[in-house]
């Protein structure tokens, strides 16, 4: 008895300790400290969600306890007609469980549907300025960003003017990789041969963490990058600079770069827009074409296995 006693109580412990770590750790929650509407939005959706299935579990564990509580075996006020263990079938206790998963789902569903079509258009309080193209390409495991507009390119991070739209249009060199800035917005995967729109917004200052959120390798946990968010005339100067001193980007340079490793933040005059997109058919050939010439056949085919097929 004592050896379950203290068995229970270094588990009450334990749940304790734990409970308190995780209260600690509540400010780290980026998603939950959003920086741009879009995350703005999908904060809420999950607040949302969250108070909604709490609600849940309270009125169900009450349900639960009340059923203890008043159907226990030793209960001195309980009735002997009050406990059928043959009955069989009430309509409206079966129309009740039919209805209220029902409504739980179309309650849940509704907003989340709702959320997920506004996304896929720029943020309505930028809706007067025309957003920012920003192609982002990932590869084993650095983040390349090239601004058509401006002819500039960046790798490991990304500069964007504060209250205008930016649509980043994603797509992969290599592995399928995941872009994620959780200040200002959910995750959208990046894959060769095919491109997807993300909408992304900062409404204030500041650098913010990004990382690919889907596992490709051995250097899957340092393929990171920043997200500068500056004022417009900052980052109009920015561009500026990068344009006169930055160095040009040619082919040989970018196919040596797209070698599996990490890099340090850099910049070019030129992007890589101008020899190959990735998000194209004829991008995702390159792909394939380029790391059999650089890197062999057998690299990265567990990835990417669809690869096995067009290498042999």
């Amino acid at each position: 008895m004592k050896k379950k006693r203290h068995s229970f109580k270094k588990g009450l412990y334990l749940l304790l300790v734990g409970f308190v770590l995780f209260l600690s750790g509540c400010d780290q929650l980026a998603v939950l400290d959003p920086k741009g509407p879009v995350a703005e939005s999908q904060k809420d959706l999950i607040l949302y969600s969250l108070i909604f299935m709490g609600g849940i579990i309270v009125v169900v564990f009450s349900l639960f306890a009340v059923m203890l509580y008043k159907y226990r075996d030793n209960n001195p006020n309980r009735k002997e007609g009050d406990y059928k263990p043959n009955l069989h079938g009430n309509m409206k206790i079966e129309i009740v469980w039919t209805i209220v998963p029902i409504l739980i789902v179309t309650a849940l569903s509704i907003p989340t549907v709702g959320t997920i079509f506004d996304l896929e258009e720029p943020p309505e309080s930028s809706a007067d300025r025309e957003p920012l193209v920003v192609y982002a390409t990932s590869a084993d495991w650095k983040w390349f960003f090239s601004y058509p507009e401006a002819g500039i390119e960046t790798v490991n991070y990304v500069n964007i003017p504060t209250d205008r739209a930016i649509e980043f249009r994603l797509s992969s060199a290599d592995s399928m990789a995941a872009f994620w800035v959780p200040r200002l917005g959910g995750q959208k995967y990046n894959m060769a041969g095919m491109e997807n729109t993300l909408y992304l917004q900062a409404d204030e200052t500041g650098v913010f963490e990004g990382r690919n959120a889907n596992f490709t390798g051995e250097g899957f946990t340092s393929q990171t990058f920043d997200v500068n968010a500056q004022a417009e005339e900052a980052f109009n100067e920015w561009v500026e600079t990068t344009q006169e001193e930055a160095s040009e980007l040619t082919q040989q340079t970018y196919d040596d770069l797209l070698k599996p490793g990490l890099l340090d933040e850099m910049e070019f005059s030129s992007t890589h827009l101008a020899f190959v997109d990735h998000g194209s058919n004829e991008g995702g050939d390159y792909s394939v074409e380029r790391h059999r010439e650089l890197y062999g056949e057998q690299l990265h085919l567990e990835n990417n296995p669809e690869w096995s097929e067009e290498l042999e």
